[in-house]
């Protein structure tokens, strides 16, 4: 019998053996090699160490004590702040700094049972530079922006801050080769899916942003295989978001279909240059949720399943483009409104850092600048100089127009 006490929960845990693989704050390994024995309950134990999983980065510090072993798990919420501290930068950039609205279209009842509540499966479309970051807005909100989890390409981890930051917060990072991301995906979904808190994992089935190029090899695509012709979205890769249920049946309780909009004739573009430069833009997301035993079990039917999804998704899409409404002509019920108001925590944040890291640093480089010195003041130039590429780059990353090549293969490569 192992006795586990989670400090995130407040209470103590007692398994068996057999089970202790299922419980979410430890797992053990054992192995034949380079065994240890312990005696515990009266039962010969060999395990090779108690380790720390992915999937609640959790420390374990375990010491024998009348036969049971005590886990302190500490590291779940330290991760959790740790992704706060860093997202709600960028959530205040559109919270506060540019005022930007976030308007819900969700049912009023799902909304109090479930959001924030639940683990969940978020398939949203991939059409603006600012989706994810509408996406962060909506979960800082409802309290869940430290437990955001995503798909992501490879290239990503290695963005300085962010991209480091999304490689310790258990994102799903992909090389777009199925057979090198199926692997992945299994282990990395099933340790997301045994999360002790309520996550979100977000995947853009489309594979890449939309753009006129890629719309066009999608179009090809479809009439090649006689699939649906999409008119506002790119055909949906179905090999990931298959691979992924698996994994998830029995502990993610739901999917949730989103798709966000913004009005064309609004004054101001949805992208992170408008959003850094104060500019107010409005956002519109649409979200349902789905109970993921609706999602058929067989592979042929979770693939017929996603594009009908996203064939309701362009046709809300295509209401709102002609009427300014998802619901006008799509077909779709119509849903509540809800304004969900801006948290403070995120202007705090900033507000913390600025004092703790900005104001020192700018204390230190005016000095280096105004100290007379060439070294000191090439170093000053240096800081300032990197700080603006690095920012150029992160900006850069999030622009259409220097997205990925990825979907404008030949249609025979994009299966």
């Amino acid at each position: 019998m192992y006795t586990l006490f989670d400090v995130c929960k407040g209470r103590i845990v007692k398994v068996h053996l057999r089970n202790a693989h299922s419980v979410s704050c430890v797992r053990l390994i054992c192995f034949g090699k380079r065994r240890r024995r312990i005696k515990c309950n009266k039962l010969n134990i060999f395990f090779k160490e108690i380790y720390r999983t992915t999937h609640t980065n959790s420390l374990i510090s375990k010491h024998k004590k009348n036969g049971s072993i005590e886990a302190t798990i500490f590291e779940t919420k330290i991760n959790w702040y740790c992704c706060f501290t860093i997202y709600s930068q960028l959530v205040f950039m559109g919270d506060w700094w540019s005022d930007t609205e976030v308007l819900l279209y969700i049912k009023r009842e799902d909304f109090d049972k479930y959001w924030g509540k639940e683990h969940a499966y978020c398939i949203m479309n991939h059409t603006y530079e600012i989706d994810w970051l509408i996406g962060w807005m909506t979960c800082d909100r409802i309290h869940m922006l430290g437990n955001c989890k995503a798909y992501a390409k490879k290239a990503i981890q290695y963005m300085p801050v962010l991209g480091w930051c999304w490689k310790f917060s258990e994102f799903v990072f992909l090389e777009r080769s199925f057979d090198k991301d199926k692997e992945v995906i299994r282990r990395q979904v099933t340790e997301l899916a045994e999360h002790p808190d309520p996550m979100w994992l977000l995947l853009f089935p489309e594979g890449t942003r939309f753009t006129p190029k890629k719309h066009l090899t999608s179009l090809e695509f479809a009439r090649e295989k006689n699939l649906p012709e999409l008119k506002y979205h790119l055909l949906p890769r179905t090999r990931g978001f298959i691979a992924s249920l698996p994994s998830m049946k029995g502990k993610v309780p739901a999917l949730y279909d989103i798709e966000v909009a913004f009005h064309e004739n609004d004054p101001h573009d949805p992208t992170i240059t408008t959003l850094l430069f104060g500019r107010r833009v409005t956002a519109h997301m649409y979200m349902k949720r789905i109970p993921l035993e609706e999602i058929p079990d067989t592979e042929e039917g979770q693939e017929v399943f996603l594009r009908e999804l996203f064939i309701n998704k362009d046709k809300m899409k295509e209401s709102f483009a002609k009427t300014g409404d998802f619901f006008a002509t799509s077909g779709v019920e119509r849903t509540d409104i809800i304004r969900i108001k801006r948290r403070i925590n995120s202007l705090i944040n900033i507000a913390i850092w600025s004092v703790v890291i900005l104001c020192p640093m700018v204390y230190y480089l005016v000095g280096f600048l105004f100290s007379g010195e060439l070294l000191y003041f090439s170093i000053g130039m240096s800081i300032i100089i990197i700080f603006f590429v690095l920012l150029n780059k992160t900006i850069g990353m999030s622009k259409i127009s220097k997205g990925s090549s990825y979907g404008t293969n030949s249609p025979k490569k994009c299966e």
